[in-house]
């Protein structure tokens, strides 16, 4: 069942809420209305009540011009009144940013874990990302959501025969829908790099995780790194098996530890 609570601004944000116990609160990433986080709810509603939501300009969230990051602050601070916080927070990739600057913000949150937030660290990285968004706001102005989602891809690593395979896909109009939502997430990662002075003065418990590497460290083990560095709370997890999309059967448990501990 879909209920809403509405924003500072006036902006009715959608969200469901299952389960029974301590208040969790779910947070996606780039090109999700809060369907990716669904499965990790199912998995921790046994323990947890969890609040899935949509973030604003998503599924049956609303959207309020002009967008800026510490909008998103004060949805996330309305569903943690609806829910009688203090809550604990999960942040999927550009999700766990937001649920870090959220914390830093000084919500109510006891505890906070993100997996896979891609902060870059290399500055090759760093100035494909600038320019990334430099296309993605161009794009994104002359009303190309095609290109844009292209774009977004394109950065994530896939090629021109990936693209294509998507594009005839029947999930791409979704995505298209959604493709707006990619500059919110470039605000929420700002230049890229992890913000060292804003992240030192959270003194929350922090669970950084990312997926199984191979014999080399990844990109997302690098940014998990660097966010262990400017947390002075921090804690660092590798979960059993690779995968942006972390496996609930592996991520909800170790949630459940660390947000129990």
């Amino acid at each position: 069942m879909t209920s809403f609570v509405t924003s500072g601004d006036g902006t009715r944000i959608a969200f469901s809420a299952a389960g029974d116990g301590p208040p969790v609160v779910l947070v996606g990433g780039g090109l999700d209305d809060g369907s990716e986080n669904e499965p990790l709810a199912a998995v921790l509603a046994r323990w947890f009540t969890v609040v899935n939501y949509a973030r604003r300009g998503r599924g049956a969230s609303g959207d309020t011009a002009p967008y800026s990051v510490g909008r998103e602050v004060e949805d996330l601070a309305a569903l943690v009144a609806a829910v009688g916080g203090p809550v604990h927070l999960f942040g999927a990739s550009s999700g766990g940013a937001l649920a870090l600057i959220a914390t830093a913000a000084g919500l109510p949150v006891e505890r906070v874990g993100v997996y896979e937030v891609p902060y870059l660290t290399d500055p090759a990285m760093r100035a494909a990302w600038l320019s990334y968004v430099d296309e993605l706001t161009a794009l994104l102005a002359a009303g190309s959501r095609d290109d844009a989602v292209a774009a977004f891809m394109r950065l994530a690593g896939a090629g021109d025969d990936e693209i294509a395979g998507a594009r005839a896909a029947s999930v791409w109009p979704s995505l298209e829908t959604l493709a707006p939502t990619l500059a919110y997430d470039a605000a929420c990662l700002g230049d890229g790099e992890v913000p060292t002075m804003l992240f030192s003065a959270i003194d929350q418990p922090v669970l950084v995780a990312t997926g199984a590497a191979g014999p080399e460290p990844s990109f997302y083990d690098t940014a998990a790194d660097a966010l262990v560095a400017a947390l002075p709370g921090a804690e660092r997890s590798v979960l059993s098996r690779p995968g942006h999309v972390a496996d609930p059967a592996l991520l909800g448990p170790l949630l459940r530890r660390f947000f129990t501990s």
